[in-house]
């Protein structure tokens, strides 16, 4: 059964700004975890996505909804891979902060 995974990463970049970051960003996260991590799906309506992923075989779906001082992420995760995710909280929330650096 599909366990809700979320995280929320803070920004000072305003809605569009970060929104416009994160569609330019997801290509190259997609690069660096392609080993383990396919997007099957990408699907942006304004500020949000829905999306579709493969990690480690198992398929997973999720939004993501940019708001003016947060990127607030919801994915449904298998058990064992909800357990992994739980794990590399802390890295998530490095990576959507390095992308949403204020420069």
């Amino acid at each position: 059964m599909a366990q809700p995974f979320t995280a929320s990463v803070p920004h000072r970049l305003g809605r569009a700004e970060a929104t416009r970051r994160l569609q330019a960003g997801l290509s190259t996260v997609r690069t660096r975890f392609a080993r383990h991590v396919t997007l099957v799906e990408e699907t942006w309506t304004g500020d949000h996505l829905e999306f579709q992923i493969v990690v480690l075989g198992q398929k997973a779906a999720g939004t993501l909804d940019v708001a003016e001082e947060a990127v607030h992420l919801s994915v449904e995760l298998p058990f064992l891979l909800n357990l992994m995710a739980q794990k590399a909280k802390a890295l998530i929330h490095k990576e959507g902060q390095l992308l949403l650096e204020k420069k």
